[in-house]
């Protein structure tokens, strides 16, 4: 029988999520009774700065009226662009409004994703970014987060990491992350490379099925590792396994979040990296779901650790949280995992814990938060700005209306995956009808766009099979696409509207939109690439167009 100081011990090797804006009755159970150590936040856990704050505080005063050593790691995705945590459900599409008219309840200030970043050519701006990310979370008690992306989108049909990803060159991705990651950790969070050893190269998606990658270990090396090594180097505080096979490294088809050849002889022993290790979250397909292969999520905690990883992530149900650490009580006390690596893996924790947790300063909180705020909204604008990239046409910009109207197309809203898509179901309703077609970002553009146009916009939202047509008193069009180069129905839609008219296409999201299909639009079209679909993101394309004649 284990005692409350073992279970102690074993509490550190554990991030868990929960459901709501308050400390919940699962996370006190975890905290308390289980010995939980190290949380993390979702969309689902904030609705302002200031609750988010109190949230953490209450489950800090938790910890350590149980008896905790330390503060607690309370870590939470926010990677900017479309995988940002830290942002409220309630703001909805008028995020900018709520910012600006509510300093202190507002979250965190939207910045471009890795993408985007990369597609300003400064690695100084994504280092600035990284700190100002960095503050914001600190400032409400954030002290771990799990970004930068460190993957290379070596597969353009990669349903998972796309955009998300600084790009597919190899160095250039690992001197964003470095940057990214240093701005992060100069803030006082945490930073945490993922997904190890690179999620970039598939078309299969781990929320899903397990992606095999089956590529040598000396290809591997020159691409996947790369940016790896480079964070290594820099001394990055924590690393996220992914789960993905690598068949030809390990000779088997065993995640690489479960894989003792990965996690401790490749990262441990001939990388040399001593930083803590955590899995992604062990309730993604590939390793939650038995009937493909995977091992259950209790079973796949055990293998985690077995394999070296310090820290296992369970982001969503308490009876799958409870099970996991019961299994890991269980091999405990029948000998079969060591005791030994629990507890040197213990120090690994304990050492960042120091580094990064702290208590949250309470002296004119509101008043810094809100000039830190202002600060910020400067960086975002100055960043949304540098990503656009105008790919072809630019002489047309920007397109001017004469009398007439601007023709605005965006997709029917359709899932992109599990990381950016709404876990609370957003776009659907119970019985999974869509809820709303046009979706919050591109409504909030259009309606946006139409006020600088003096309601001299017509917005349609196109789907699979229907008509387009573009009527007479139309100036121009702007045809929105988001993953066309996967969702081919968008570009059946846009060769309808091939009618020489003056069109600015955009590219909301991946920017592979048109490869292999230049010629058939450069020639007489503006292309622009947004790397999102926010309606920060967006909001800059207003600037592409005017009612009246340049002076």
């Amino acid at each position: 029988m284990l005692t409350d100081e073992q279970k102690k011990e074993i509490g550190k090797h554990f991030v868990f999520g929960f459901h709501g804006f308050t400390a919940s009755d699962d996370i006190q159970t975890l905290i308390t009774q289980y010995h939980l150590q190290n949380v993390i936040l979702f969309k689902r856990n904030v609705e302002s700065a200031e609750q988010t704050r109190e949230l953490i505080n209450n489950l800090q005063t938790l910890s350590k009226n149980a008896g905790h050593d330390g503060e607690l790691l309370i870590g939470i995705d926010q990677e900017n662009g479309l995988v940002s945590a830290f942002s409220s459900p309630k703001a909805g599409t008028q995020l900018c409004v709520y910012i600006l008219s509510n300093p202190i309840h507002a979250h965190h200030i939207p910045s471009p994703g890795a993408m985007g970043q990369a597609a300003s050519g400064s690695i100084e701006l994504a280092r600035r970014v990284g700190v100002a990310t960095g503050k914001e979370l600190k400032s409400v008690g954030i002290n771990w987060v799990y970004s930068p992306v460190a993957d290379i989108n070596l597969d353009s049909r990669n349903p998972v990491i796309g955009v998300r990803s600084f790009g597919e060159d190899p160095e250039k991705v690992a001197k964003f992350a470095v940057a990214a990651s240093e701005g992060l950790t100069s803030a006082g969070v945490a930073s945490t490379a993922k997904h190890f050893p690179g999620h970039g190269d598939t078309h299969v998606d781990s929320h899903l099925a397990l992606p095999r990658i089956m590529k040598p270990k000396s290809q591997i090396e020159t691409q996947e590792l790369v940016p790896f090594r480079a964070l290594i180097a820099s001394s990055i505080p924590s690393i996220m396994t992914g789960h993905m096979a690598l068949p030809l490294l390990t000779g088997d088809e065993t995640p690489s979040s479960l894989s003792y050849e990965i996690t401790t002889r490749l990262l441990r022993d001939e990388m040399k990296y001593e930083g803590v290790v955590v899995t992604d979250c062990l309730e993604m397909d590939a390793i939650a779901d038995e009937g493909q292969g995977g091992p259950g999520v209790a079973e796949g905690a055990l293998q985690a650790l077995k394999a070296g990883a310090d820290i296992v992530m369970i982001c969503h149900r308490i009876d799958r949280q409870k099970a996991a650490l019961e299994r890991v009580y269980k091999a405990v006390e029948e000998g079969e995992i060591s005791w030994d690596f629990i507890k040197e893996s213990g120090k690994r924790v304990d050492e960042m814990k120091k580094k990064f947790a702290g208590k949250i300063k309470e002296e004119n909180w509101a008043e810094e938060w809100k000039k830190m705020k202002a600060e910020h909204e400067l960086l975002s604008n100055e960043a949304y700005r540098l990503s656009q990239r105008v790919v072809w046409g630019s002489e047309m910009l920007p397109l001017r209306l004469d009398q007439g109207h601007l023709v605005l197309f965006t997709p029917q809203m359709e899932s992109i995956n599990a990381a950016v898509d709404s876990e609370e179901g957003v776009l659907k309703n119970a019985d999974g009808t869509v809820r709303n077609t046009a979706g919050p970002s591109y409504l909030a553009f259009a309606k946006s766009l139409s006020d600088k146009l003096e309601g001299r916009l017509k917005h349609v939202v196109y789907s699979a099979g229907q008509k387009l047509t573009v009527d007479d008193q139309a100036d121009g069009v702007m045809f929105v696409m988001r993953n066309a180069d996967q969702k081919r129905w968008q570009l059946e839609s846009l060769k309808q509207l091939e009618n020489k008219k003056k069109m600015i296409l955009v590219s909301s999201c991946g920017p592979y939109d048109l490869d292999g299909i230049v010629s058939e639009y450069s020639e007489w079209t503006c292309y622009i690439q947004t790397y999102e679909f926010s309606f920060v993101g967006l909001s800059f394309l207003n600037s592409h167009v005017c009612t009246q004649p340049l002076l």
